[in-house]
């Protein structure tokens, strides 16, 4: 007799094998190499498209598989189907970018005798989290002669680290008495660069002479190691993120932390999927977005054309007599991106009954949006269903849940962009504890069943 009551199920009962278990401690290791190793959306990118090629993967299309990469921060991977791709294709979407500190594009200046860099935050963050903290520096300047320098300071043990100062209590007491929103300043957040000034001999600067000798020292410095002047500065994408890898936490293990698993959770996850399914009954497509923190705004976001582009060129060479609209149409499709777990400490914002819980499986978003569902992608009951249907065949723990408290909360995804294309798809993805900070926490457990789920939908 069944149970008329729906209960969650925790994953660690349902995989509690001695096999689960190891192949959950190796898929966790796999993973934490991953979120220490890609900080960025351009590392990001650059890691799948490593692993795809292992694969056997290349750029450009081929009968068994496609590949395309723009501008270094999106990727789309593509594997046919036992079905043609006029039946519709199988798609799982999730972003490369993350919050973190731009560093502006004229962001060096010296105050109080120590070097500065001064920073354009990225994506919704708590101002107050990267203060005094280790910091790193990644990302790229191009040169004018063609040249990409990549850059990647303070993640080497033996290098120094960045960070920005903060106030100390002793003198905080007119800070304390605002709310936080105005606490901490914008343009505060500047980085620690340097100390030591240059040398007298080098100091003899023609328009500011001696005034900024510990700036000159940092020019110097970056001279030396990367050959840049200041002025390369401003064809830049410098980017503060927090310094050191990605650890286990807890006493046991169980759980994850690190910087970036909003998305990366989701990218990691996805691409074990694609990568393990190789023989489909639909064509296959994994598609790693930028710029999903912001707003999917850009040439590398999902509001762009490229996708549409890569679709078309796959339709004219594996199913030309397909229309690309019917393509659409027939598609089924996943926004992998994660969802705000209950915090134990502030249980009161969540709606017990609809807020997702650690442990107990990825998690589903019907809609997302804010007050009232505005700016949603709501998906239909009739593809949740199938979705549901889905995942009970493969065994694998899911739940559903909405983002806070209805006047609360609120967010929104890549799926409002894919939906435009009449297509159906549906948020689901694993819930973190501190989402948006420079220390993201998930369960070894919630990855492990996320994995399992992706390749249920890939396999159908």
């Amino acid at each position: 007799m069944s149970t008329l009551e729906f209960a969650l199920k925790n994953c660690w009962e349902v995989y509690s094998s001695g096999r689960q278990r190891k192949e959950m401690d190796v898929l966790s290791k796999e993973y934490l190499t991953f979120l220490t190793r890609c900080k960025t959306e351009r590392e990001t990118v650059a890691r799948v498209r490593e692993l795809a090629e292992k694969a056997g993967f290349a750029e450009g299309i081929a009968p068994d598989g496609a590949m395309f990469v723009l501008r270094g921060k999106t990727i789309v991977l593509a594997r046919p189907g036992k079905k043609p791709l006029g039946q519709g294709f199988r798609l799982l979407g999730a972003h490369g970018d993350t919050p973190h500190l731009d560093l502006k594009q004229r962001p060096l200046l010296e105050n109080g005798f120590v070097a500065q860099a001064k920073t354009h935050y990225y994506g919704g963050i708590l101002k107050h989290q990267w203060l005094a903290r280790p910091l790193a520096l990644h990302g790229v300047v191009a040169l004018k002669n063609g040249r990409v320098i990549p850059v990647c300071l303070g993640e080497d043990p033996a290098e120094p680290v960045f960070a920005i100062a903060d106030l100390l209590p002793h003198l905080a007491q007119k800070q304390m008495e605002k709310k936080v929103s105005e606490a901490f300043e914008a343009e505060k957040l500047n980085i620690l660069f340097g100390h030591a000034p240059a040398k007298i001999k080098k100091r003899v600067d023609s328009k500011n002479g001696d005034k900024e000798p510990v700036k000159r020292m940092v020019l110097e410095l970056l001279h030396d190691r990367f050959g840049l002047e200041e002025e390369d500065l401003y064809s830049a994408e410098l980017h503060a993120v927090p310094a050191g890898p990605a650890r286990p936490v807890g006493l046991d293990g169980a759980l994850l932390g690190g910087y970036g698993q909003d998305d990366r959770i989701c990218v990691f996850s996805g691409l074990q999927a694609f990568l393990a399914e190789t023989k489909p009954n639909h064509t296959q497509l994994l598609v790693i977005w930028d710029k999903e923190e912001i707003g999917s705004e850009g040439s590398t976001g999902a509001k762009s054309r490229f996708f549409e582009y890569c679709l078309q060129d796959l339709v004219d060479a594996w199913d030309p007599r397909a229309r690309l609209s019917a393509v659409f149409y027939a598609s089924k499709a996943v926004s992998g991106d994660v969802h705000a777990a209950m915090d134990p400490d502030f249980q009161d914002l969540h709606d017990k009954l609809n807020a997702a819980q650690l442990g107990h499986g990825p998690c589903f978003c019907k809609f997302t949006g804010h007050r009232g569902k505005v700016g949603a992608n709501d998906a239909h009951a009739e593809y949740v269903a199938w979705f549901r249907a889905l995942l009970e065949n493969a065994g694998v723990p899911w739940q559903m849940a909405e983002l806070g408290k209805v006047d609360l909360g609120g967010g929104g995804t890549v799926a409002k962009h894919l939906a435009e294309y009449g297509l159906d798809i549906i948020d689901f993805g694993p819930a973190l504890l501190s989402m948006h900070s420079p220390w993201e926490i998930s369960s070894k457990a919630d990855l492990y069943a996320t994995v399992k789920a992706y390749q249920a939908f890939f396999r159908s």
